[in-house]
């Protein structure tokens, strides 16, 4: 065998496969966390949803522009790649370390949700050996083991069976965007209120849509990881731009779904889901978690295991 041949990829990635890696890596635990104290806090139901509407429509003209790259360079190696065709080495470079930042960022926000999930659904099992307090969160080395071996253990399954990960992959963002949008149905189904108000009250509604528009680039990750198994596709490269608009979509509306659905149910002492949401630092348990509160008020126990097992391939 050539050294060439030995070095290449094998072409066995499908268009679902290719979709469901997009739209994992696109959502991050984060959607059940960020859309509550981020999101809403800053522009309310409405302004959120137009937000992301406006800035899915910005990510469609990036995910365009990679389309065509990954079609003129079908090499393995996203931005990197193509930096270096079309500019050289050395921009090239300053690519790599900018999105080696990205990268090691998101590393640590996934890996730590972890510990965070489970203080809420399982108490202090894993908080054994205090180490240190970091701008008030404290860190135990019990939580701390739990992270790393979830690392190595993933790490592992990729190194091992390819196969048996894209699997997985698929099964689990099928299970994720399944979960989301039958919690959310139910919840719509059963909200007997009004979403007021539709925006929150610090700014105008313009200059809030504006605040979630600037932040869209959250799913840029989504098709930026994919280009870098732009050697792998076992389809034609002219196909990649439909992948990446129903991925883009498919993580608009979930977060959209997640959203909305935060802001169907909340605790009686509250007179609105601004107050509610506005409190959320101070709460702890499902309450701490509107998104959670939403799915065991309308579906009981049933419904926030339906939304634990979705957070499977985002954890």
């Amino acid at each position: 065998m050539k050294p060439s041949e030995a070095k290449k990829l094998t072409a066995d990635l499908s268009p679902f496969g290719a979709w469901a890696f997009a739209l994992g890596t696109s959502v991050g635990w984060g959607s059940l966390v960020v859309t509550s104290n981020s999101y809403l806090v800053k522009a309310g139901p409405a302004g959120s949803v137009l937000g992301m509407i406006a800035g899915t429509l910005i990510m469609l003209v990036i995910s365009r522009n990679y389309a065509y790259l990954m079609q003129i360079y079908p090499d393995s190696g996203g931005a990197y790649t193509y930096s270096k065709k079309v500019f050289g080495h050395d921009y090239a470079f300053l690519t790599a370390w900018f999105l080696a930042l990205v990268y090691f960022a998101i590393l640590w926000a996934n890996a730590t949700s972890i510990p965070l999930f489970a203080r809420i659904f399982v108490g202090d099992m894993f908080k054994v050996g205090r180490m240190y307090s970091f701008f008030g969160y404290d860190v135990y080395l019990g939580e701390t083991l739990v992270t790393i071996a979830a690392i190595i253990f993933i790490a592992f399954l990729c190194i091992r069976s390819k196969k048996a990960v894209r699997t997985a992959m698929i099964g689990l963002v099928c299970l994720f965007a399944l979960g989301i949008t039958i919690v959310f149905i139910v919840a719509l189904t059963g909200h007997r209120g009004s979403f007021e108000p539709y925006f929150a009250e610090d700014s105008g509604a313009l200059v809030q849509v504006i605040k979630i528009v600037v932040i869209s680039p959250w799913a840029f990750i989504g098709f930026e990881s994919i280009s870098h198994r732009a050697g792998e596709f076992s389809f034609k490269e002219t196909k990649i731009f439909k992948i990446l608009v129903a991925a883009v979509v498919s993580a608009s509306l979930l977060y959209i779904f997640v959203t909305l659905l935060s802001v169907t149910a909340y605790p009686d002492r509250y007179a609105s889901w601004a107050a509610y949401i506005s409190e959320l630092g101070n709460l702890s348990g499902l309450e701490a978690l509107p998104a959670f509160y939403a799915a065991n008020h309308y579906l009981g126990s049933p419904g926030v295991v339906l939304l634990m097992l979705s957070l499977l391939p985002l954890l």
